[in-house]
């Protein structure tokens, strides 16, 4: 592993929330976890439009409102 990494890795604590998308032609799929793997809601499906974007974002801050979480890492 090289500096920056490390530096991301570092990023992530217990009050980090970990949304994985999985990326397609024109509809995408978002899973959402914590530093230790456990799975919070549901896998949401989602469109490659703004309203399908916006759809997303509602879903990721509903669950950090709910389980209190402070910050977001999204990955793709």
């Amino acid at each position: 592993m090289n500096s920056t990494q490390h530096e991301r890795i570092n990023q992530i604590t217990s009050s980090t929330l970990i949304v994985g998308v999985y990326i397609a032609k024109f509809k995408h799929v978002a899973r959402a976890q914590d530093n230790r793997g456990v799975e919070f809601g549901k896998p949401i499906a989602f469109e490659n439009t703004q309203a399908g974007f916006e759809l997303f974002v509602s879903w990721y801050r509903k669950i950090i409102a709910e389980q209190g979480f402070q910050d977001v890492m999204v990955g793709m």
